[in-house]
Formats: C-alpha cells, structure tokens, sequence
C-alpha cells in the first residue's frame, strides 16, 4: 500500500549530466509522498520536506554557495496559506531560466478514502477531528478541498496517477522522471486496462480494445505483449498494423508543436481489456519507433503490477 503521506514534491534545476537537479514534489495526500521520498534519497537526492514556499528562494541561495548537488523539495498542503505563492514562484524561476519540473502524486477519491481509512491517519484538512459530524463526509469534504487548493500546481506538474501503483512501481517511475534530461520534452507511453480505469496523468488516451485479442488463443493467454509469439500473432493482423501506423502519425506530427510549447512530458496512455496483449505490445512497438526523439519513457500499468 502506498503511503499517506500529506504531500507529494516538486522538481527543479538541471544537473551538469543534464538529469533532474531540484525536484519540487507536491500532489493529494495520502498520494504516496513517502515512497517518492524515499526513492529520490535512494538516487541520491538531497531532501527537505514541507518546505514553506516562502522560503524557497533563500534555500536555492544557500544551495547555491553551498555547490551543486541535487535537491528534492516537499510542499505539503498543511501550508495551504502559503500554496498561492507557490505557483508565481516557480514561474519566476523558468523565466530566469531554471529548468522546474514539478512532479504531481495523484489518485483517484476513492483509493485516498481507503488509505486514510486503513492508516487511521487525519487528513490534513480536515477542520475537526473529535466532531459529531459523519466522518466519512468529512474526508470527502476534506479531500475536495485539496483539490481545489492544487488545482493550479497540477495544471503545471508532471502528473501520476498512483490509485493503482504498488510501492515498487511508483519508486520505478520518480527515477525515470528524474533520470531523463530536462531540457527537452519527454513521451510517455503506458499500457493500462480499461476495466481498472483510465489514467488520469494521460495527456492522450487510445483505445485499442477493437483489435483482435490474443487472449483468446489458448496459447497465448498467459503470455503477454512483450513476448514474441503474441508480437507475431498482433504483426500479423492488417487492423493493428493500421492502428499503429496512426498512432505513429498523430503523435510524430504533433510533436513539435508540443515540444514548442515547452511540456515537459507527453504521456500517451493506450488502453485494452486487461492491460496484459494488445496496448503493452503497442506501446512496446511505439517506444521503439519514437526512439529517435532519445526521451522516451514506458510504463506497463497493469502487467508490472503483476
């Protein structure tokens, strides 16, 4: 279980190697924090957590004289006073040419209901915790607040939906968000399953569940998409040849506009029925094909799960 943390962080800076310099980690509580935290001290990140957003400027000053090393920040909603801030803030930096990439831990309400159930920890908003009133209401309450006071920082963020993700898998992706360079935007190709939901962080969303189903071959229903005997029976069908060749063209002529536009990432997620054939083979295929770009990120929702 993902911990519930009240806050996730934000990115910003860009190292000497080009990767990820100062994270700047926010998000909703109970988003897993924690976990993220822990993997940017693993990748050895220096790490501060619920930092006041007004004392940011001073901290990057201090680290400054101090030398370059890397730095993650967390900004926690318990300095909801402060969040407003926030935003001009890291805007002032990118004009000044600071390479910021925030990194934003979502999940769905009811994955954070049944988290802060099973901690029994307060959420952080919540107004009054020895109220008469229902607590179930006062969670949902409490948690729609947050996202109203996030909803600017989100708009800017790199988003993860973590409603799903184990431990592990959330580690996995903060490294390769912090691994890759800064300076130029990322594509992110994820496979996830329909029937689980859509993700939320997707910029992108393809639906590819009309498209002919290994599942349904006896002996290639244990398998999955990166494996070659499913690869040759999808290579093999006129349909999905079609559809990737779409794909392919709406995202490379689309590109550079996103690129001039100063993303940071582009997440394409490509869904199917159970998230294990049809949408990891495609997005094993477009990641080779877009390999070209040299930012290219994969994710498999569901089958690294497993």
């Amino acid at each position: 279980m993902i911990s519930t943390s009240p806050a996730p962080l934000i990115d910003i800076g860009v190292s000497p190697t080009g990767a990820a310099d100062l994270v700047l980690l926010t998000g909703m509580s109970g988003g897993g924090k924690s976990v993220a935290m822990h993997a940017l001290e693993d990748a050895g990140f220096f790490c501060v957590d619920n930092l006041p957003p007004e004392l940011l400027p001073q901290f990057l000053m201090l680290e400054e004289r101090r030398g370059k090393r890397r730095v993650a920040i967390a900004v926690d909603v318990r300095s909801a006073g402060s969040l407003p801030h926030l935003l001009p803030l890291i805007k002032q930096l990118r004009s000044e040419g600071t390479a910021v990439r925030s990194i934003f831990l979502d999940a769905n309400t009811e994955a954070l209901m049944r988290r802060f159930s099973e901690t029994r920890r307060p959420h952080p908003l919540r107004q009054d915790e020895n109220s008469l009133d229902d607590n179930h209401r006062a969670l949902l309450d409490a948690i729609q607040l947050e996202r109203e006071l996030l909803a600017a920082l989100r708009v800017e963020s790199t988003v993860i939906d973590t409603s799903l993700l184990r431990p592990a898998q959330l580690r996995a992706w903060v490294r390769d968000l912090v691994a890759v360079k800064g300076e130029s935007l990322t594509l992110v190709f994820e496979s996830f399953a329909f029937k689980h939901g859509v993700p939320s962080d997707a910029d992108f969303v393809f639906d590819v569940r009309v498209l002919p189903n290994p599942y349904y071959d006896r002996e290639l229903r244990p398998l999955t998409g990166r494996d070659k005997p499913v690869a040759e029976y999808l290579e093999d069908q006129p349909e999905v040849r079609l559809m990737l060749a779409q794909i392919g063209a709406f995202i490379g002529q689309w590109l550079p506009a996103f690129a001039a536009d100063q993303r940071s990432y582009l997440t394409i997620a490509i869904g199917c029925t159970g998230g294990q054939h049809r949408s990891v083979y495609l997005v094993e295929t477009l990641t080779r094909q877009f390999a070209y770009h040299g930012q290219v990120l994969k994710r498999h929702r569901e089958l690294d799960y497993r």
